[in-house]
Order: C-alpha cells, then sequence, then structure tokens
C-alpha cells in the first residue's frame, strides 16, 4: 500500500504543496509558492515507499505548474527539477507523471480489512482537480491492475508448466487466466459510472499531459527541468497513459502476442485453429511505454518475453483440444479487453477531440 504522507518532516514542504494543490492552481499562487521553495535533498529518503511518494509529489507538482496558469510555462525550476531528477534517476523514470505515479502509487484503501480490488473500497491520495471525476479515472486502473495481479504467478506457473511437458496445468492456468481476463473486461466500462467525458476531456486531461507533440498546446520545443547550471536541455515526454500499464504488457507476453509496426508482416506466420491475435498498436511503440515504467518492471517484462513458451507450447499439442481452446478463450478475451479500453479512448478522447474542434471552428469569424 503506497504511503500517503513522507515521514521525515524535512519534506513537509512539498507535502502542504501537494495538499492544496487545488487551491494554489485556483488561486494562481501555485508558481510563485513552488519558485520560492528550498532545494531539497533526496538523501533523506529510504525506503522504496517513501522514493515512490516523493516522486508522486514532485510529478504532480511539476505537471501543475507546467499546465496550472493562464498559459503552460516550458521551465520547471531547480526547487523542483533537481529533487525531481534525483528521485526519477532512482527509480528509473522519466522526468514527468507517469502510470507508475498516478495510478500504482496512488491509492489507498478506505478500509485495510478489506479487497483492494474493489472499486467500492479504494480512494486516491492526490488529485489535480478535486474533482471525483479525476479520482475514478485512477481507480478503475487500480482496480484493475489488483484484479489482474494474480495472473502473474498464474502464468509463470504455466511456464515452468510447459518446460515440463505438463499439458493439464497448462490448460487449468490458462482457463484461470481468462476467467480473470474476463473479469478484467467487466471492470473497465464502469469507467462510465463516475467519470464524465466531458469533465475528463477539458479539465483532468491536460494536467496530464506530457511535453511530446505538445506544439499547439504552447510548448513547441518540449520542457526544460533547470537544474541551475544553465546546460539544461528541452524534454520531450509522452503523458501519462494505460500503455505504461505493466501488466497489460505481461498479458501480450505470455500469450506469444506479437505487435508489429503497420504493413510488416511476421517472418513464419502461424495460426492456431480458431484463435487470432487481438489488434494492439505496434512494436515500437509497445516498446517506448516500457521506458516509461519502474526499471525492475521493465527487466521483468523483458526476462518474461525472453522465457514465455505457451503460444509454442499450444502450437506444438494442436491435438489436445481442451489446451487449444482455452489458450484460444484467453485470446478471445483479450481481445475483448482491448476493444472495451478503444471504446473508451473513441469516447472520452477521439469523440471530445471532435466536438472540440467543430466548436472551435463555429467560434471562429467568417469571411
Amino acid at each position: 500500500i503506497p504511503l500517503e504522507i513522507l515521514p521525515d518532516i524535512y519534506y513537509s514542504q512539498w507535502e502542504s504543496i501537494v495538499r492544496n494543490l487545488q487551491g494554489l492552481i485556483l488561486s494562481k499562487r501555485l508558481r510563485g509558492v513552488v519558485d520560492n521553495l528550498p532545494i531539497l535533498s533526496t538523501d533523506l529518503l529510504q525506503t522504496e515507499q517513501e522514493w515512490r511518494r516523493a516522486y508522486l509529489l514532485l510529478a504532480f507538482i511539476s505537471h501543475a505548474y507546467i499546465w496550472g496558469g493562464d498559459k503552460p510555462v516550458d521551465r520547471v525550476p531547480p526547487t523542483v527539477s533537481i529533487p525531481f531528477r534525483s528521485i526519477c534517476t532512482h527509480l528509473e523514470l522519466p522526468t514527468v507523471a507517469t502510470y507508475a505515479g498516478v495510478v500504482l502509487w496512488n491509492w489507498k484503501p478506505l478500509f485495510p480489512n478489506e479487497p483492494i480490488d474493489n472499486l467500492e473500497n479504494l480512494s486516491t491520495l492526490t488529485t489535480f482537480t478535486g474533482s471525483l471525476d479525476e479520482s475514478w479515472f485512477y481507480l478503475v486502473s487500480v482496480a484493475i491492475e489488483a484484479r489482474g495481479a494474480p495472473c502473474i504467478p498464474l502464468m509463470l506457473e504455466a511456464i515452468e508448466a510447459a518446460r515440463h511437458n505438463n499439458s493439464r496445468v497448462v490448460m487449468e492456468c490458462l482457463r484461470s487466466f481468462a476467467e480473470r481476463l474476463d473479469e478484467l473486461v467487466t471492470l473497465l466500462p464502469r469507467m462510465y459510472e463516475s467519470c464524465d467525458p466531458h469533465v475528463f476531456y477539458h479539465r483532468i486531461r491536460p494536467f496530464l499531459a506530457g511535453s511530446k507533440n505538445m506544439a499547439e498546446a504552447g510548448l513547441p520545443n518540449g520542457v526544460v527541468f533547470d537544474d541551475g547550471t544553465g546546460d539544461s536541455e528541452y524534454v520531450q515526454y509522452a503523458g501519462g497513459s494505460n500503455a505504461q500499464s505493466s501488466i497489460i504488457q505481461f498479458f501480450d507476453l505470455v500469450l506469444g502476442i506479437e505487435h508489429r509496426p503497420t504493413g510488416e508482416k511476421p517472418a513464419q506466420p502461424t495460426k492456431l485453429q480458431e484463435g487470432t491475435a487481438p489488434p494492439g498498436p505496434s512494436h515500437n511503440f509497445i516498446k517506448d511505454m516500457r521506458t516509461y515504467m519502474p526499471g525492475p518492471h521493465r527487466r521483468f517484462l523483458e526476462h518474461v518475453a525472453q522465457v514465455a513458451n505457451i503460444k509454442d507450447y499450444v502450437s506444438a499439442h494442436k491435438s489436445n483440444r481442451g489446451l487449444v481452446t482455452a489458450y484460444d478463450a484467453c485470446l478471445a478475451m483479450l481481445r475483448a479487453f482491448r476493444d472495451k479500453h478503444l471504446q473508451i479512448v473513441s469516447r472520452y478522447i477521439i469523440v471530445k477531440s471532435r466536438e472540440s474542434r467543430a466548436h472551435s471552428r463555429s467560434m471562429s469569424p467568417r469571411n
């Protein structure tokens, strides 16, 4: 469970800013307060939980600093940049608010004795807007991560069973995996319950924006994290995205689903009886998103990619109808999960973007 506050009072000013983030943004005081902070050392951060909490604090502060005014600014001052860069180096993350920060390390259970994969037992630690919509947006992903977590040891067991040619265990693991994926498919549409697309697109999403391809938003060069030396250069990073979820990439890897650049065909196409891999983003995008994951997550996925053997094992045992059916069920559930996610992306981003552009055109002066 993530820390709710850094234990050392030395970091109380960071905690105070984040605790009052909405008020500081609303009163337009945030940038002035951040500019006047002392430059705090990261030497007093001890446990990994403390490093993660510090990352959460400075990620929210830096994004609020960049986007929390009438116009975005492209320079984050040394008071935030110096400790933030140190923290990101430790966690092997870029200097941007990632999925790990806003989702994985940004929740608490309402009651510790109740399950943490239950949306009704979750609350966020920090938001930019203070809105229920923003909390719900993060918490749906928290619940999916918690509900999906048991799939990791389950499918590692399946990989080991395949090594020992134990078809029964592989089949049982795949069946359990398919059932768990089905539960995740039912969780995703709960986004609609308490996160309004209009609120998300116009109030929440701007704060989550990165510094890459943001010329139209006012950051043509990206952002400088000023370390006070005068040598700091512009960086461009993507904003937080569910594509940065380690567990979703784990699902693809253990099932042997390949992501290739658009138009590129596999060298040796293989197809099980009725199983087809669900469509997904390109290989390059997938690899890029791994750079936004904590270092240990990234290395774990690289290792899983090396040892994954389920697809080849099922292909070599096509006569085992139960095994093939269980594998196909996993593919079907993963396809359904991805389809649900694409529907959400369409409703919350694509449709709202078109509406916004249409509104802008209708408001522009005509000859």
